[in-house]
């Protein structure tokens, strides 16, 4: 049996103090986004669990994603309004959704008013988050590959709403 020495390197150095930094920058990016965010609805989590499915919860408050291709949302075509499956809110009308091909329910502009967003980095590569502007709930993900007149590709999770028809 040969033993075999660890050789400490400059390179080996600079390589760990990289895995390190990029392992605590994703610390601390994960986690609930919307929890130390003043927003006009809010609720312990205790009653988000209680008000939400475990799905929704996760989607709403942890910023987690749905399976693509898994909302029945994606086939709705009738008109009306999406609403924010947390808190009720109306944020995107039916007039503005096209089949993006991506397998979330997909807008090219939200109602006015009733989103934020803020830059996104649990992934590293920098997104832009799409919350509720009334209960901070994760929507999805906005996107510069959509279609005219703004190009933008709002890419929303399903469970993350509910739709009422006009």
């Amino acid at each position: 049996m040969t033993t075999r020495k660890f050789h400490f390197t400059r390179r080996k150095a600079l390589g760990l103090a990289g895995t390190g930094a990029l392992l605590g920058f994703v610390a601390f990016s994960s986690g609930s986004p919307v929890s130390a965010k003043g927003f006009p609805v809010r609720r312990s989590e205790a009653e988000w669990r209680r008000r939400l499915t475990r799905q929704q919860f996760y989607i709403l408050r942890e910023a987690g994603t749905e399976l693509p291709h898994s909302s029945p949302l994606n086939d709705e075509k009738r008109k009306g309004t999406y609403h924010c499956r947390g808190c009720n809110n109306a944020v995107f009308s039916s007039t503005a959704k096209y089949e993006s091909g991506t397998g979330w329910p997909s807008f090219w502009k939200p109602i006015r008013g009733a989103v934020g967003t803020e830059a996104d980095y649990r992934l590293v590569v920098p997104r832009t988050e799409v919350h509720c502007a009334d209960c901070g709930g994760h929507l999805g993900h906005v996107f510069d590959d959509g279609p005219k007149p703004t190009g933008k590709r709002w890419c929303m999770n399903g469970a993350a709403m509910k739709f009422r028809p006009a």
